[in-house]
């Protein structure tokens, strides 16, 4: 018994490692992908190659995401972004069916527009291969991508871990703070952190 628990164990620190060695990493191209919408619209990163392009792992359920979005951080975020000519793409890699925030089309087109969010494409990641190639560990985790396709921030939206809408204004916004310092020249001064919230809903078998 003991032997059998000790060799799951160490097959599950491997797995572990394995996808922490397989996640890109910032300084290195973004692997491309291609992803369709809940309107139908092919999304390939590789064709936004000279605008910069932001990676939001989004579950609406999740209640992290949602003090983001009630609080409308998270769409602040997306019109700073959208206003500089960025492109979002909000990715669910929810791959099991009844998942937390496992929407259909019809549901996150309605959420969206419920919340007022502010996207180039919420792109369902049924398969959960996009979230696994980057690596995705939480809703919301965040992905900054430069002109050139290079990974330049990834990690959380901003430095308080918290479930409280309170902290929002105390907090330091490390994804405006990425694109602010990109429309600047200058290098970013956080280009990693670590993402805090739900888990991403990965199916067994993905």
């Amino acid at each position: 018994m003991a032997k059998s628990f000790l060799f799951v164990l160490f097959a599950l620190v491997a797995a572990a490692g394995n996808l922490a060695r397989a996640a890109v990493e910032v300084g290195q191209p973004a692997p491309d992908f291609t992803l369709v919408d809940v309107q139908g619209r092919s999304h390939k990163l590789s064709d936004y190659k000279g605008k910069v392009v932001v990676l939001e792992w989004v579950n609406p359920e999740c209640p992290i995401v949602v003090k983001h979005y009630n609080s409308q951080n998270m769409q602040g975020t997306q019109k700073a972004a959208a206003a500089d000519g960025a492109i979002w793409l909000s990715i669910n890699s929810a791959g099991y069916e009844g998942a937390q925030g496992d929407f259909n089309e019809a549901a996150a087109v309605d959420w969206q527009k419920k919340v007022g969010a502010v996207t180039t494409g919420y792109l369902r990641d049924r398969t959960s291969k996009v979230g696994r190639l980057y690596g995705a560990t939480s809703t919301p985790h965040m992905f900054v991508i430069n002109r050139e396709g290079v990974l330049v921030y990834k990690g959380a939206i901003d430095s308080i871990p918290s479930g409280s809408e309170r902290d929002i204004p105390k907090a330091t916004n490390y994804v405006k703070a990425a694109l602010e310092s990109l429309k600047a020249g200058q290098p970013i001064a956080k280009p990693v952190t670590q993402a805090y919230g739900c888990s991403v809903k990965f199916g067994s078998g993905s």
